[in-house]
């Protein structure tokens, strides 16, 4: 605490005043060291900057609670420092005139933003108003002279004019206690105001101002789409449309050729997002087709099925349909590593005519590796498998291979054609491998809905044909076969064409187009 003698000026004295500081004890050291500006005051250590601040704090509460109120005598202590209240600006050099202030005495404490020093000092209402982040603690009675005591009397007017100022180190002929002005709020740094929607600026003059008031809504949007839990495509599809025509519209008022790029790009987004939500839940298109549970799920393990197929078409090392169904299972089994186990009924339950002598074939061509003979693999169970291998689909040197899945993808494939070639309604009918391969082809070219084809255009039959290994003329009783059974239904077959849906049914099972 410091405090001055009577003023030459005007016999008042200097506030008091009291500053605690935080300072670090030393280099690689989390210890912080609180001092007092009071002589008194023992030096403290502590182990932590924020154990520091407490104890800062705490010691400057104890000096206000020990100190009495703010004394009525008692000028600024700031104005020995030449403070910007007490000095003018064209005064600089001058020496600070205690008329500068104004108002009752205060008992104030300030401290700066980082938290490095507390002051706790006496000073009038002005500089408690003129200092950012400073709060009064205590405020005192203003100050009043003998001839105030009384009310003006012809004897002894009132030596104050009407609407003078009246200042805390002279006399007020007002005997009762002033109000305190109320502190200036800690300056801010105010930056200009702006928004942004996928990494741009909206600028602020943006017009017309439906236009930004849009851009700044869809900002909002996604990145309150951003914060969900679960994702929901056709609320994402619908902001991607939004975006699109806004980025649009503000392509043509700007002019700028990226904001009509990013417009493409949202529109691709959405139809993407619809697709994927089309293709979760099994609506069609126009929303009104029923929710199916695939057994593959998402569209990235459709592309894996059709991309078996067709390496299967490409690389089938015989000829004929029940030669290519038997090859698509065996490559299933062995995908990922070129190697897989197998039992006899696997093999006996694909409807072929004579199982065992396509195996020898397949064995004979060096397409497929068995331990044993054909015989013993036809007739091993599940509790003892026939390993097999595949010497093309094992990995090369650099470990790739012909596919792109990995371990835990290859049975879910396999699950996925085991489940179609098995079908209950297939089997009962005593369906041919021509017939199953060919339900196992139209299941990977339908719309969401079942409708064969790209957005159930149809499918080429030269195409099917060649998918199938069958002559085209015989692909109108392959669609007889899979009406019967339950798996078609309006089929049409034109000369170049064919045309229908999957039953509901089956619908599970199916892989739809992009």
């Amino acid at each position: 605490m410091t405090e001055a003698k009577a003023s030459e000026l005007d016999g008042r004295v200097l506030g008091r005043r009291w500053t605690v500081r935080l300072d670090p004890c030393g280099r690689g050291s989390s210890a912080v060291r609180v001092s007092c500006s009071r002589s008194s005051c023992a030096e403290q250590r502590l182990p932590s900057a924020a154990a520091g601040r407490a104890a800062a704090v705490a010691h400057v509460k104890a000096h206000l609670r020990a100190a009495s109120g703010p004394r009525a005598e008692a000028y600024c202590a700031c104005r020995a420092e030449g403070c910007r209240t007490h000095i003018l600006p064209t005064d600089r050099h001058e020496r600070a005139q205690p008329g500068r202030c104004g108002g009752a005495v205060v008992l104030a404490v300030v401290t700066d933003r980082g938290g490095r020093w507390w002051q706790a000092m006496e000073c009038c209402s002005r500089c408690a108003a003129a200092t950012p982040g400073l709060q009064v603690v205590t405020t005192g009675p203003a100050t009043t002279s003998p001839a105030a005591a009384g009310p003006a009397t012809a004897d002894h007017p009132s030596n104050a004019p009407a609407g003078a100022p009246q200042f805390s180190d002279r006399p007020s002929p007002a005997a009762g206690p002033r109000e305190v002005p109320a502190p200036r709020s800690a300056p801010t740094r105010r930056r200009p105001a702006y928004r942004k929607i996928a990494q741009r600026v909206i600028p602020y003059d943006l017009r017309p101002v439906v236009l930004r008031d849009e851009l700044v809504e869809l900002g909002d949007l996604f990145r309150a789409y951003q914060q969900r839990s679960e994702p929901d495509l056709a609320l994402l599809a619908d902001l991607h449309e939004r975006k699109a025509r806004a980025f649009t519209t503000w392509a043509d008022v700007t002019g700028d050729t990226r904001l009509r790029l990013d417009a493409q790009r949202a529109e691709q987004a959405a139809a993407a997002a619809r697709l994927q939500h089309q293709q979760r839940t099994g609506h069609s298109a126009d929303g009104d087709g029923p929710a199916v549970a695939r057994l593959l799920t998402v569209p990235t393990q459709w592309e894996h099925a059709r991309a078996v197929l067709a390496h299967v078409a490409d690389h089938a090392p015989l000829p004929g349909p029940e030669a290519r169904l038997l090859v698509v299972m065996l490559t299933l089994r062995t995908a990922h590593t070129g190697t897989g186990n197998l039992v006899g009924q696997d093999v006996t339950a694909l409807g072929l005519t004579d199982p065992e002598d396509l195996v020898e074939q397949l064995t004979g061509s060096g397409w497929l590796s068995i331990p044993g003979t054909v015989g013993d693999l036809l007739a091993s169970r599940p509790e003892n498998p026939t390993p097999i291998t595949v010497p093309s689909l094992a990995p090369h040197e650099d470990g790739s291979g012909p596919f792109t899945f990995g371990k835990k993808m290859r049975p879910k494939l396999s699950g996925w054609a085991q489940k179609i070639v098995s079908d209950k309604k297939l089997r009962k009918a005593k369906a041919s491998a021509g017939t199953r391969l060919f339900a196992l082809t139209l299941a990977t070219r339908t719309s969401t809905d079942g409708r064969l084809g790209p957005d159930g255009q149809g499918l080429v039959l030269g195409s099917l044909a060649s998918w199938c290994d069958v002559d085209p003329g015989e692909l109108q009783h392959l669609v007889d076969q899979l009406t019967a059974a339950d798996w078609l239904t309006d089929a049409f077959v034109t000369d170049t064409h064919l045309s229908g849906r999957l039953t509901e049914r089956v619908l599970p099972l199916t892989c739809p187009l992009p």
